[in-house]
């Protein structure tokens, strides 16, 4: 346990004492969310980012430890476990250096090395290695090993350079020499490959070369992408020469006689059939891990500024689900969320029945006197925008509308979700009510649909898919119990995000309200069937209750500080101090600050201090662009290399990241945040044939 806490202290910059309190949280069962909230005195405040880092840092060190001991074992069951393989056990700073110091000792399938062993030739390879014979005297005692299957000296000297060879690509010092030369000079060489389409996206990384330490992680999937599909060809190349001549110089003894050619001739063989080829493998991983990681972190950064967008509160609001032939289905839902009506128009091509379409939508309007509209940004977006802006140009209340990323809400409109939730509804319906959905509140609508098909990401199903769902779950997971969930209201899927509760319990609440009727308390929890008082614990203060007695279940303090909260009504809070407060009250600071906060904020919601959706009456048009126009869009989505924004047409407009900004970026997330509203864009370069727009922020942020 002490080398756990001590590798953990030199990899993080928390404190011993505060490590040891967050593991024995975490072996408690308590969560994230609960930890980086309500037991901030003893986390020294880490928030749930921070502890997300920690909890990785954890599990990693722990399995080094645990493989090390395995390694040890291994070792001294198959071999002597000297002192200095055990100190270099002990001072592996990761698995890849202590897999290189196990390496040797590995139970090996059939090899040239191995049959060279199995003929009995390691003394004549332990000889060569020496290089104390001249090549006459080798060669003679060569000729006493031509026995059994070995049937000429040749053979034996082959034999022995096997086993050298085998040596060679296994020494640890060997590998990571080679690995940093690699990582640090090697050339990704780009070439064609069987199915290579000439005319394909990857025309332009034919017969180019890439330096492996500078190769951007969105263009590395690319590549592999390529490489996966027979497409391309990948080498990593590195100066040869120098390799074979630091042999030479460090690998040949320097009183060596004249057989040190064979001894050279054994090296290089080790180099280039056994070494380069596993450790370009290596480094190969390692490109994919670093991408994949990039690629992850862009795709949860995207997710939670997409779930963390606010709700459009207040108002009854219209989803349309924009279609040509078979029609742009509408759903009504009300200020709660709340189905109240459907219907199907036809303002587009084929049939094109402006007059029926506006009369129709009208009617809605002034039924259930609807403010906003939500148009889905799929097949004949553009199209409906422009009937609505017709529509506007024609009555003199200007109707609202904006328009919401509609990925992801067929798979909602068919999954079992979307059937239990509204059985007796059309699967076109159930689409149209996502789309209002995400205009309604974003957050409890998206979490029903798997983030990879919210189309927010880069290379999603090219990256490793456990770390991905980890990675969408936890921020997922920490941004609902930032908000905090009504209990009265929410849905089972968003339920199951809550700290302690899951799909299970979440199941047996909406059960439990089904049966008895809205909460009134959260302690009401604990009689539902399966939670317990773990759960209830790790729950509670991230329940909301708006309408109940005590003002203080509709806000983020715990339960268990109630009659903390109770001691200071009537209390002028703005004239409170802490620590004079929290002493008498025998509470933390942290705590304390967080309990005032939410006694002046009671049913506070994070997403509403930020910008609100912005909604248009207008539309744009490619045929109205030239490079210089000034256009206004929202960011849809942010890869590495930029971001796509929408500004009205059928594709989205990309802002390179040299474009974003004025000042020098590493990532376009440093400068826009997604369905940021930006209301003063450049376009740059028009291409009208594939109706791709290039755009640039530079002197406008």
């Amino acid at each position: 346990m002490q080398k756990l806490l001590d590798l953990l202290t030199q990899k993080t910059n928390l404190k011993p004492d505060i490590i040891s309190n967050i593991l024995k949280l975490l072996e408690e069962g308590a969560t994230i969310p609960f930890i980086a909230r309500y037991r901030k005195e003893l986390t020294g405040g880490a928030d749930d980012e921070t502890l997300r880092a920690f909890e990785d840092i954890y599990t990693s060190t722990k399995k080094l430890l645990e493989r090390k001991e395995d390694v040890k074992r291994l070792i001294a069951e198959r071999a002597t476990l000297t002192f200095e393989i055990q100190k270099s056990i002990e001072e592996a700073e990761n698995l890849r250096i202590l897999e290189d110091i196990y390496r040797p000792f590995k139970e090996k399938k059939s090899s040239r090395a191995s049959v060279a062993v199995a003929n009995g030739l390691t003394p004549l390879a332990n000889t060569l290695q020496s290089a104390k014979m001249s090549k006459e005297e080798f060669l003679v005692f060569a000729k006493s090993f031509v026995k059994g299957t070995l049937k000429s000296v040749d053979e034996a000297i082959s034999g022995a350079q096997d086993i050298l060879a085998e040596r060679y690509a296994e020494e640890p010092r060997e590998r990571e020499n080679l690995r940093n030369t690699m990582s640090r000079y090697g050339n990704l060489e780009i070439k064609k490959g069987k199915s290579f389409n000439e005319k394909g996206i990857l025309l332009n990384f034919v017969d180019k070369s890439e330096k492996v330490a500078y190769i951007p992680s969105h263009r590395y999937l690319a590549l592999m992408r390529g490489v996966n599909e027979k497409e391309l060809s990948v080498k990593i190349t590195v100066d040869m020469e120098r390799i074979e001549q630091n042999i030479k110089s460090y690998k040949i003894p320097r009183n060596a006689s004249s057989s040190k050619e064979l001894l050279f001739d054994a090296y290089k063989d080790g180099l280039k059939r056994l070494l380069l080829p596993s450790i370009e493998r290596e480094v190969h991983a390692e490109l994919k891990e670093k991408a994949d990681v990039q690629a992850i972190n862009t795709f949860g950064k995207n997710l939670s500024q997409l779930l963390i967008t606010p709700p459009v509160t207040k108002r009854v609001i219209l989803g349309v689900d924009p279609a040509f032939v078979s029609g742009c289905k509408l759903a009504v839902l009300d200020e709660n969320g709340n189905f109240l009506d459907c219907a199907v128009i036809y303002p587009t091509e084929p049939k094109k029945d402006y007059e029926n379409s506006k009369r129709k939508i009208l009617e809605l309007v002034k039924k259930y006197n609807i403010k906003a509209i939500a148009i889905g940004n799929g097949t004949a977006s553009r199209e409906t925008e422009e009937f609505f802006a017709r529509i506007n140009s024609e009555i003199e209340e200007q109707l609202s509308y904006t328009i919401v990323s509609e990925a992801g809400a067929s798979i909602y409109s068919i999954s079992k979700i979307a059937s239990d939730e509204y059985p007796k509804l059309d699967v076109t319906i159930r689409g149209a009510i996502s789309i209002a959905g995400r205009l309604r509140d974003p957050m409890a609508t998206l979490v029903k649909i798997d983030p990879k098909s919210l189309g927010i990401g880069q290379y999603q199903h090219d990256v490793d898919q456990k770390l991905l769902e980890k990675k969408l779950s936890d921020v997922t997971i920490d941004l609902v119990n930032r908000v905090g969930v009504d209990i009265n209201s929410a849905s089972a899927s968003l339920l199951s995000f809550v700290a302690g509760i899951g799909e299970k319990l979440a199941k047996n609440i909406i059960a439990y309200r089904d049966e008895n009727g809205n909460f009134k308390t959260k302690s009401e929890l604990l009689h539902v069937k399966g939670l317990g008082k773990k759960a209830y614990e790790q729950a509670a203060g991230f329940i909301r209750i708006k309408d109940a007695k005590n003002p203080l279940e509709n806000t983020g303090i715990h339960p268990e500080s109630y009659k903390i909260a109770e001691k200071l009504k009537g209390v002028d809070l703005d004239s409170i101090e802490v620590k004079v407060v929290s002493q008498s009250l025998h509470v933390g600071k942290e705590t304390l600050k967080d309990i005032i906060f939410e006694l002046k904020k009671p049913g506070f919601d994070p997403r509403m201090e930020l910008p609100p959706i912005a909604f248009k009456s207008g539309l744009t048009d490619i045929s109205m662009l030239h490079e210089g126009s000034i256009v206004s869009g929202v960011v849809r989505n942010i890869t590495d290399f930029g971001a796509f924004v929408d500004i009205g047409l059928k594709n989205d407009g990309l802002i390179h990241i040299s474009k974003i900004s004025e000042k020098r970026v590493s990532h376009p997330l440093e400068a826009v945040s997604l369905n940021q509203y930006l209301s003063h864009i450049e376009v740059i370069a028009i291409d009208r044939e594939k109706n791709k727009v290039s755009l640039s922020l530079k002197s406008s942020l």
